[in-house]
This record gives C-alpha cells, structure tokens and sequence, in this order.
C-alpha cells in the first residue's frame, strides 16, 4: 500500500499540508430512496469487524510514517452516527489530530443523542453534518427518509448542550410533492433554531440508476422548479449572514468545510473502507464496493483498492477546471472557450471569471465550454492555494 503520507505535494496554502482522511461508515438504519451509495440496512452484526478492518487499513496505509496526523478527517456514509459512537473515537484516536484539524461526523436526526455527542466531543471531533433534509413530513416520506421533522430539536438542544458550535444541516430540494411554500417553510425552521446552523448543504434531488426513485417516474424532480427552488434558497441563507462558496453549500464567514474544500482543490487524501476514494500525488484510486470483501480483504493482509488512474496533464488540468468553477474563486477568464456564457460569469479585473446566480444553475453547461488547453498551470495554482474566505 502507499504510505500515507503519499506524494510529497503540498500545493495548498489553506490546508495543512498532510491529506484529508475519509472513513466511509456503510451502515444505515433503512435506506433511502434516492441512495447510490455503498451503505446497506440490517448489517449491525458487522460493524465490529468491519471497523477493525479500517483500523487495519489506516495502520497499513500509514505506516512507513507513524508521525504523520491528517489534516481533516471526515466519517461519511451511509449513517454514522448509526454505529456505536466509540468506534468514531477509535478511528480519531488511532488518526491522531493536532491544532486546527477538522474532525466531521455525519449524523441522522434518529440516531444521534447527547451521549454520542459528548463521546465525539470528547475524542476530537468538532463539527457535525447533520442530515435533516426537510421539515415537511411530506417530502421525508417522499425521500424514504426514517425520522419525522419533530425528531430534530432534540438533537440540535444536545449539540447546543455539549458545545459543538460549528454544525451543518443538509437539505436536499426537488422532491415531489415540495413547493416553495414548504421549502420557504423548511428553511425559516432551519435559520431559527436555535443554536442556529453555521452551514448549509442544499443539494438538488437527482434520480441515480438502480434506485427506488428511478423506478418511479412520478416522483421526478422537476428541473424549473428547482432552479426557483435554488434562488429561494440562495436568497435567505445570504440574508442570514450565509454566502455561497460552492454551487451547494453556503456558511457564514470562516465556516466552509475544510475537508470538502480540499476535495475542490484537488487536494491529497486517503480514504478507509469499502468504495473510499484517495487521491495521492497524481494517484486517484478506489477501494472494492463490497463490505464483506472489503472485510475479508483486509484481514487476510490485501490491498483492499479495486482500481486506479493517474490523473496528470490536461485531465488533471481540465478537472481542476471543473471544480474551480463551482466554487466561489471562479476560473482564469483565458480558459473560456467563448464569450457566449460571458452573462452567466462575472469578470474582475484580475482575469478571473465567477458564475452568477444564473450561472450556477447551469454550472454544467458553463463546464462543457472550458478549455483546458488555454489555462495557464500556474494561475490555476495560484488559485487552489486561496480559501472562500481569509485565514482565521
């Protein structure tokens, strides 16, 4: 395995230099409708060998360096706040944290109480993504969603209890039966509890093959309505003192995820578990989908990775491109194809083009005009190294 250090690249000013770690937690209480992901239901009897498989992992993929501590860690799934919560400080502990590192915890309004709260607190994490998606009864049950909307104020007075003061909730808009009467609704209910969210995630509902929304053509989302859904959305998290610095996320100032920006920067990180992703040096590669493989793979001493590819030259070029784009730094003006998308952009003087309002809704589109071939490496660079907002 590489070590995990990995490359010897540091390329980002606004990051520690060591790579993100992300453990992927497969286990849910249900599955939603919506879901792709590699996370599985009824499968509690393999969580105890399958978090040890990812200690054996991180122990693996570490250990030509035993120094060297990450530089965000971030538990995704799946649920994993549907786990014990000691396995969460098994991991943090075995990683090792310093100053400034950024520990997150994706938790679901069922599955997380104030004993959790205070095991993650007391292990090192410091910020939790809560998964809240809608007050509307309506729209959860449309979403196959497994809490009601009543089952999150418990949760947000134990994280006001315990102390996390950097916390995100997750919104996911589009879904049938929603209007913007019940998302304007929703995002009052969000903006006023209290303590009140520091970031917000809003993500478009999308129909991804193989999944029980694919299967039912009635429930599609609706394109026009989440283009008004988006600017409704847009318009009171700014005036809650929330700005966007990715096309679906929006924080108050100095509380983007670090972990996710160094995705966007086209940063180092390892992934631990089955279907984690790491990308170190020019390296991105993927580990097997399958938990039981994952589990059998690491035990018996394998490379759990499935798969690679090198991500060099003008990929690695038209990629950061695409991501840049989405975010709040925008992209050199010289890599724009054409000027026909030039309403859908700002342009300041320093040669820098940033997506409008309108332009974010077709950030696809915007993406398909870039030109790699015409942006220097160099400015490129130079704007991986900048954060949504100054150093702290």
């Amino acid at each position: 395995m590489e070590s995990f250090r990995g490359a010897d690249r540091d390329r980002l000013a606004n990051v520690p230099a060591a790579p993100g770690l992300y453990v992927h937690i497969p286990f849910c209480v249900s599955r939603c409708d919506y879901c792709a992901f590699a996370t599985w239901e009824g499968m509690e009897d393999r969580v105890e060998s399958y978090m040890d498989a990812v200690i054996s992992e991180l122990r693996a993929k570490r250990s030509e360096d035993r120094s060297v501590v990450p530089g965000s860690i971030y538990f995704g799934g799946g649920t994993p706040s549907f786990i014990p919560a000691r396995h969460i400080a098994r991991v943090v502990e075995e990683a090792g944290t310093q100053a400034g590192t950024e520990v997150t915890v994706e938790c679901n309004p069922e599955s997380t109480d104030i004993e959790k709260l205070r095991i993650y607190m007391d292990a090192g994490v410091n910020r939790i993504s809560l998964g809240l998606q809608s007050f509307s009864p309506q729209i959860l049950k449309s979403l196959g969603r497994s809490h009601d909307p009543g089952d999150i104020f418990p949760v947000i007075e134990a994280i006001g209890e315990v102390g996390f003061d950097n916390y995100s909730i997750d919104l996911i808009y589009g879904a049938a039966g929603e209007s913007e009467a019940i998302l304007e609704d929703t995002l009052c209910k969000v903006l006023s509890l209290s303590p009140a969210p520091v970031h917000v995630s809003a993500y478009a509902l999308t129909v991804e093959a193989g999944t029980p929304l694919a299967k039912d053509t009635s429930r599609y989302p609706d394109e026009d309505y989440q283009a008004s859904a988006y600017k409704l959305i847009d318009e009171m998290l700014l005036d809650a003192g929330m700005r966007w610095y990715e096309v679906s996320n929006w924080a108050k100032p100095g509380y983007y995820s670090r972990h996710n920006w160094n995705y966007w920067m086209q940063g180092e990180y390892v992934g631990l578990g089955c279907a984690a992703h790491s990308h170190l040096g020019s390296r991105r590669s993927w580990n097997v989908f399958n938990m039981g493989r994952y589990i059998s793979f690491v035990r018996d001493g394998k490379d759990p990775v499935a798969g690679h590819e090198d991500i060099t030259g003008e990929l690695e070029i038209s990629e950061a491109l695409e991501l840049l784009l989405r975010t709040s730094l925008g992209v050199p003006t010289e890599s724009l194809a054409d000027t026909e998308q030039i309403e859908l952009l700002y342009a300041d003087s320093n040669g820098i083009a940033t997506l409008t309002l309108e332009g974010r809704l077709l950030a696809n589109q915007v993406a398909m005009r870039l030109d790699p071939s015409k942006a220097d490496p160099a400015c490129i660079t130079h704007l991986q190294r900048q954060a949504p907002w100054p150093m702290e």
